[in-house]
């Protein structure tokens, strides 16, 4: 069957693996499976449930007599594409395409997919190319369509069958390294640009949180730009960078980051540390909150845990966002704002309708400025390297001269001095 002109029908499952110490609720999990598998235009999701499990079984991941009820459900629904918000394993994929005569994708082939939909600048469409690569080439079980495709996915939602294994390795091994080629010279144009970011010295602030926490829309209250902002997991994937000039403060460059989600494939993690290095570039991190989801506690924790993966430092300047006050109910509202003002890195705000972003820019403003210290630095005749880009980034408060050299009184971010130490 061809579908590259319509629309796919798809069914989300979820397995409720009860034997496992479980952080999330069932139904938010497949509320959150079937936004993602919705995220994609040319999906159609056609119905949705939970199989609980007492634990995976090795060969099919569910039961004989789960496989064959399920297999009826998508008969009966004429389902092309099943999704499974959860690892599946080569041979479980096999098996149970095989049984129930569709095609599979498991969450991170989804994820996947959906960055391929969204990715738009070079470094961006390379990266999903790169991850989807090292995803497939450990399960290859039909064939890499992709490597030539004409639509914009990654050819796992549509395609022919299988091909020789080994052919498609050869040709995926072949892909990697014409990728890592020109991946290469796009992070060197990368560097070029955040090396002339660094000689303005502008402070660095770096949004983050979530999928669909509101990062995008609150970025584009403050800047102006026109970011793409809808209720849609994974909206944003490039980062965005403007210059902003706060209220009564300093300008920043705002820099709008791809959302996170829980259980994030490796894959991406590891392609995407070089776009989310805005993020440890940053003096300052907005940890951006959807505060009126029913587990906002746990998709927090989950950002901390990803940005602790990247190697954010704990102890990074961070202030958290708790954006939708606005769809809170009143009491629950007034709680959040009460609980905001007993806290100074805590702020409850709305991106839509502006309120309680005063007060969060002024906390920028306070955090940037606080974050300055003076230093006295001596630099000697040969280091006239080093003295230019002092001169470069505004740094220098005082200058004088002597026999031995220079010395210098500075007042910089800590971002600067680390930045001065690696030259």
């Amino acid at each position: 069957m061809e579908h590259d002109a319509q629309v796919t029908r798809a069914w989300v499952l979820h397995p409720d693996i009860t034997g496992t110490e479980k952080r999330r609720q069932a139904s938010f999990a497949l509320e959150e499976a079937v936004s993602l598998a919705t995220a994609l235009s040319e999906l159609d999701v056609v119905g949705s449930n939970t199989v609980r499990l007492a634990r995976p079984h090795p060969g099919m991941l569910f039961g004989s007599g789960k496989i064959e009820e399920l297999g009826n459900l998508f008969k009966s629904h004429e389902v092309e594409l099943v999704l499974i918000d959860g690892p599946v394993t080569p041979v479980q994929q096999r098996n149970l395409e095989k049984a129930w005569k569709v095609k599979l994708l498991d969450r991170t082939g989804l994820i996947l997919e959906i960055f391929s939909d969204r990715a738009r600048t070079r470094e961006g469409v390379l990266q999903v190319e790169m991850a989807a690569l090292s995803y497939q080439r450990t399960r290859l079980v039909r064939a890499w369509t992709h490597l030539e495709r004409q639509r914009g996915g990654l050819g796992f939602v549509g395609g022919p069958g299988e091909t020789q294994i080994e052919a498609d390795r050869r040709a995926i091994d072949d892909q990697l390294v014409r990728l890592r080629r020109q991946l290469s010279k796009v992070v060197k144009t990368r560097e070029l640009h955040r090396k002339a970011r660094a000689k303005v010295p502008f402070p660095i602030v770096a949004l983050v949180g979530y999928t669909n926490a509101g990062k995008s829309t609150l970025f584009n209250h403050v800047t102006g730009a026109d970011v793409m902002a809808k209720d849609m997991l994974f909206a944003t994937l490039d980062p965005t960078m403007r210059a902003v000039e706060l209220p009564d403060g300093p300008e920043v460059i705002l820099s709008d980051t791809v959302g996170f989600i829980s259980d994030l494939p490796t894959e991406l993690v590891a392609s995407f540390r070089a776009t989310l290095e805005e993020v440890l570039a940053a003096d300052l991190i907005l940890h951006v909150r959807d505060i009126a989801h029913p587990e906002t506690d746990i998709q927090a924790e989950d950002v901390r845990d990803i940005l602790n993966s990247l190697g954010v430092d704990s102890g990074a300047k961070q202030l958290e966002v708790w954006n939708k006050v606005d769809l809170l109910e009143d009491d629950t509202a007034e709680a959040i704002r009460a609980r905001a003002e007993r806290d100074d890195e805590i702020f409850a705000v709305s991106a839509v309708t502006g309120e309680g972003l005063d007060a969060l820019f002024l906390a920028i403003s306070n955090a940037l400025a606080l974050d300055k210290s003076e230093e006295q630095l001596h630099l000697d005749f040969s280091q006239g390297k080093q003295r230019a880009w002092l001169f470069k980034e505004g740094v220098i408060e005082e200058e004088t001269q002597d026999e031995t050299g220079f010395h210098i009184r500075v007042s910089w971010t800590a971002r600067q001095a680390r930045k001065f130490q690696g030259l």
